[in-house]
């Protein structure tokens, strides 16, 4: 098949290019990420490939259809850059990766957790300027700390089991229950959740329901000084009134792996150019902030399913007209839909 792939890095690139072979697809890799300004680029295509951060809304699925394209796959768990009700109407499939790595995630959330708590970020920065002063450098242990896990899919599940190894209370919330989970965390409701976490992570896919999660329904709530980590997606925070909340102490600490302006910054070097997101460089500003930039995902493991599955996904399309990993609309609804 050919196909389209948007918003290409070297990763990527090499990624696929190693793990083709058994597909024979034509792969053209286009840097530049999918939207109305670069849809003339995907024209022709019969697959197209999209991340995260491109924009598939209707006029773009409109316009690739018209000009031949029958297949739309992010290499992705996530999807919410599609819109579902114009490919639906426009009949093309739409495939996505369900579980590239679980592991990686939920690993790179714990990493946050214990750079964040024993400061070691300020510690480091510190000593590459010599300074081995460790007053001001105090953290926590896990073991005293509640720990809310919002959202039990494959990721959560996974951070729930390695926080039960430090020793920690871990509360869950999630519209449905796992079995497995209450072997070692309590499911409560929100206001519950809300109020008894003292670190709450966030693994969650974005839907209607959850955008804003972090706003005036749940910041009033918290504890004074809750530690936020979010490896999801960066709307599930509303930015404003997070800030809003470091500022009086009502979050003592962030670490966050997305932000919901990100698509014009991340997976670009811009240090070279005056910023001008103000929510981005007043976050940046704070000294109990983490910001990374949407790489919870990348390990070698992760990079080598994201391809061989997408590629797959292509293929299976190709071959039966069907796809197993085919998005619909009602996924959201269904558990373990995670970002």
């Amino acid at each position: 098949m050919d196909i389209a792939v948007f918003s290409t890095k070297s990763y990527d690139r090499n990624a696929f290019e190693q793990y083709n072979a058994p597909f024979g697809h034509a792969l053209t890799f286009l840097e530049p990420r999918l939207g109305p300004e670069t849809l003339a680029l995907g024209r022709g295509y019969t697959g197209v490939c999209i991340f995260v951060n491109d924009d598939c809304n209707a006029a773009v699925i409109d316009d690739l259809v018209a000009h031949g394209t029958r297949i739309i796959a992010t290499r992705s768990a996530g999807y919410n850059q599609i819109d579902l009700a114009a490919a639906a109407r426009q009949g093309i499939m739409l495939a996505r990766v369900p579980a590239y790595s679980p592991h990686a995630v939920s690993e790179f959330t714990l990493a946050l957790i214990l750079t964040m708590g024993r400061k070691i970020h300020r510690a480091y920065n510190r000593t590459r300027e010599f300074n081995f002063e460790i007053g001001g450098l105090e953290g926590f242990e896990l073991r005293d700390k509640t720990v809310g896990v919002f959202g039990t899919g494959q990721i959560g599940r996974l951070v729930i089991k390695a926080l039960h190894g430090f020793g920690c209370p871990i509360l869950a919330y999630d519209r449905f229950p796992n079995a497995e989970v209450e072997q070692y965390a309590r499911y409560v409701d929100q206001p519950t959740f809300a109020r008894e976490s003292d670190i709450i992570t966030l693994h969650t896919p974005l839907t209607p329901q959850t955008q804003h999660l972090i706003s005036d329904k749940i910041l009033p709530l918290v504890k004074p000084g809750v530690f936020i980590i979010n490896t999801s997606r960066g709307a599930l925070l509303k930015t404003d009134k997070v800030i809003k909340c470091l500022k009086s102490g009502q979050i003592g600490m962030l670490a966050i792996d997305v932000f919901e302006e990100e698509a014009d910054y991340f997976y670009q070097d811009l240090s070279e150019q005056v910023p001008t997101n103000d929510e981005l460089v007043r976050l940046l500003s704070f000294p109990n902030v983490i910001l990374t930039s949407h790489m919870a995902f990348l390990t070698d493991h992760a990079l080598r399913n994201i391809a061989e599955t997408t590629l797959g996904n292509f293929a299976e399309f190709e071959q039966t007209g069907q796809c197993t990993n085919q998005v619909v609309a009602s996924v959201h609804d269904q558990p373990g839909a995670r970002g």
